[in-house]
């Protein structure tokens, strides 16, 4: 075999090849874990309002090892994102021994339930956290936490033209609706049909507001918006006896 060059070449040229491989997987492993290259640092970086330093250390404390180039980064990230206020995050090697992370914060929108501390964001998901200010309060079946977001939006944009807002929006069970207004009117609108939806009938009442409210001594504090050619009224002095007056108008 040895009288072959061609052969003692290729074999020579092969342990070269293993020899060289195997130089690299060691100067690799001695890079990989060498202590120069140990992460000392975490960046943070964003607009954060809630999210609190402290919350951050508890997250990472003790979980976060390794290199630079032996981090996990999903892992960092799913740390990150379990932070409370903290929506989505992004985590990056920064050289030689940091990481770079940017967070993206909750904007709280509502209230999620009457008592709860749940919230739901402006992209209609649902987070923990606590707020101080006012915040109009959603409801509706499991699930349903972006759809009534989506509606709120169209809500108090249609009710914008009235200067009132929603305070309460309620999706029941039967997917039925109901709104509470800022002026304390409470809106039923029903549910959506074939022949129209429920926000088309928001905009119908909308149009016919001043007018229809303004034959009134007392402001009504009831309206029910699911007849199909016009509403009934409740005013507070007939509260006892339930009595509606519906409005002689077409909408």
């Amino acid at each position: 075999m040895w009288n072959s060059p061609r052969l003692a070449n290729a074999t020579a040229n092969l342990l070269c090849a293993a020899a060289l491989a195997l130089i690299a997987y060691a100067g690799s492993r001695f890079l990989f874990q060498s202590p120069a290259f140990s992460l000392k640092t975490i960046v943070v970086d964003g607009r954060l309002q809630h999210v609190a330093r402290g919350d951050i250390v508890a997250a990472l404390q003790g979980r976060v090892t390794g290199t630079i180039f032996t981090v996990d980064l999903e892992a960092v990230r799913a740390l990150f994102e379990g932070v409370p206020w903290v929506r989505r995050a992004q985590v990056r090697r920064g050289w030689p021994d940091r990481l770079e992370v940017r967070i993206e914060e909750h904007v709280a929108l509502a209230r999620w339930g009457r008592g709860s501390e749940r919230l739901v964001n402006t992209h209609g998901e649902l987070f923990s956290g606590r707020v101080d200010a006012p915040l109009p309060v959603l409801s509706g079946p499991s699930g349903s936490e972006g759809e009534v977001a989506r509606r709120y939006a169209v809500f108090r944009e249609l009710l914008a033209r009235l200067a009132l807002e929603p305070r309460q929006v309620v999706l029941n069970s039967r997917f039925a609706w109901q709104l509470g207004l800022s002026s304390g009117l409470t809106v039923q609108l029903g549910r959506d049909s074939d022949k129209d939806r429920v926000e088309e009938r928001l905009a119908k009442f909308v149009s016919v507001y001043p007018q229809a409210l303004g034959n009134f001594e007392s402001r009504p504090d009831y309206v029910d918006l699911r007849y199909p050619n016009g509403f009934a009224l409740r005013v507070p002095e007939s509260r006892k006896s339930e009595t509606r007056k519906p409005v002689r108008k077409r909408v």
